[in-house]
């Protein structure tokens, strides 16, 4: 329910995407935010206004039920005033150029010129009439203004012409309008480097040793932190394949292909002080010989010796000077678990631990975690899914860090 209370007002013109909308609206309301929605005249020829009162449990706003009755909010002033955001999705090519004239010659467009905060536009047209010089001029000036523009894909169009001008998928509107719900001042562009899912050391070509980890803990808390504003690069080896698309997502196996891939982000240079999450799980061991092509089972023998090593700490290793570093630890042993933790903190010279002590109901690969937020003095739980832990975790570390800087 990260939208909770948010209250957002989707506007739909006259487009063949509009069908994607309806999705849109359900990712808001699965959010836990309220959602109203204004239809022009041509966005009524490709979807009946009920399906949209349906799905939003509303009753739409357009030109036939604007009323001035002090008791509602059903007009183009009002409606401004009830919404935290306005998001325009599909918005076609004639809605784009009178936009940027200035024009208010229907609802749609008188609420555009009388609304305050911020607006997000899905573009959506074929693609002459998205590249068209008009268009993308009227698109700059737009954007200039500051307004929200989400890019068109290139696909297979109504008109059956592949080309760019098909509207952005509903996930992505969606990412967009969390960050603009719920940027922080603390956060907004500040660098966040996280690692992510288990390494993979390579024993030949075909074989290799990792571990459980699903990367879900830290793609969740990556997209907290992308919400929230922040300049986010994520390492990893899975989990982040439902990342927010705006996220730097960096690829990597091996334990040193984490290691120079963090040390290179952390390595540009950032307003405010950096954030280092090491979410991943960093194989303890190595195998101590890498093999070209594939070992043979025959001349391997009945039983096969696999020697390890011992393998790099990179937590240990990076150079912490000038970020905030939170390290995750997972356990088993619950009696054991905390001291451990409380020991890294201070090994590794970290500024908070997160402990997740591993059981049968908080098992790797699960939607939910239980948290622990270990600081040198004092130590806080969370409990639940884990976009929401991220959340807590966050605003526990602007708290104490916050007088830091």
């Amino acid at each position: 329910m990260i939208l909770k209370d948010k209250k957002i007002l989707v506007a739909v013109t006259g487009s063949i995407a509009i069908y994607k909308t309806l999705d849109l609206i359900r990712l808001y309301i699965k959010a836990g935010a309220n959602v109203r929605v204004v239809m022009s005249e041509a966005a009524k020829k490709f979807i009946n206004p009920i399906t949209f009162e349906a799905i939003s449990q509303n009753k739409i706003l357009d030109e036939t039920s604007e009323n001035w009755d002090k008791s509602q909010d059903y007009n183009h002033i009002d409606i401004g005033k009830w919404a935290d955001i306005l998001v325009i999705a599909p918005i076609s090519a004639n809605t784009i150029n009178k936009i940027a004239s200035g024009l208010a010659d229907n609802l749609l467009l008188q609420i555009v010129l009388a609304f305050k905060k911020r607006i997000i536009l899905a573009p959506a047209a074929n693609t002459n009439m998205i590249e068209n010089p008009i268009t993308k001029k009227s698109l700059e000036i737009l954007q200039n203004l500051g307004f929200e523009i989400l890019g068109t894909q290139t696909k297979e169009l109504v008109c059956k012409d592949v080309g760019n001008g098909a509207m952005a998928e509903p996930i992505d509107i969606f990412h967009i309008t969390c960050k603009e719900l719920l940027k922080k001042t603390y956060w907004e562009n500040r660098k966040a480097i996280l690692s992510g899912g288990g390494t993979i050391e390579k024993i030949d070509d075909v074989r290799y040793i990792s571990n459980f980890s699903s990367g879900k803990m830290a793609s969740s808390l990556a997209t907290a932190l992308y919400y929230l504003g922040a300049d986010v690069s994520l390492v990893a080896s899975r989990g982040y394949e439902n990342s927010p698309k705006n996220i730097k997502t960096i690829k990597a196996n091996s334990s040193l292909e984490f290691q120079e891939s963090l040390e290179k982000e952390l390595k540009e240079k950032s307003k405010k002080k950096p954030y280092l999450f090491m979410v991943a799980a960093v194989s303890d061991y190595i195998p101590s010989l890498k093999v070209d092509g594939k070992l043979k089972k025959e001349s391997l023998g009945e039983i096969w010796n696999l020697e390890l090593i011992k393998n790099i700490d990179i937590l240990a290793t990076i150079n912490k000077n000038d970020i905030f570093s939170i390290g995750f630890k997972a356990e088993m042993d619950k009696e054991k678990a905390k001291t451990n933790a409380q020991n890294m903190l201070k090994n590794k010279n970290l500024d908070a631990v997160c402990l997740n002590i591993l059981d049968e109901q908080n098992s790797f690969g699960s939607s939910n975690n239980n948290i622990e937020l270990i600081f040198e003095d004092s130590s806080k739980n969370f409990s639940g899914d884990k976009l929401l832990i991220s959340f807590d975790i966050l605003e526990n570390l602007e708290k104490k860090f916050k007088a830091y800087e």
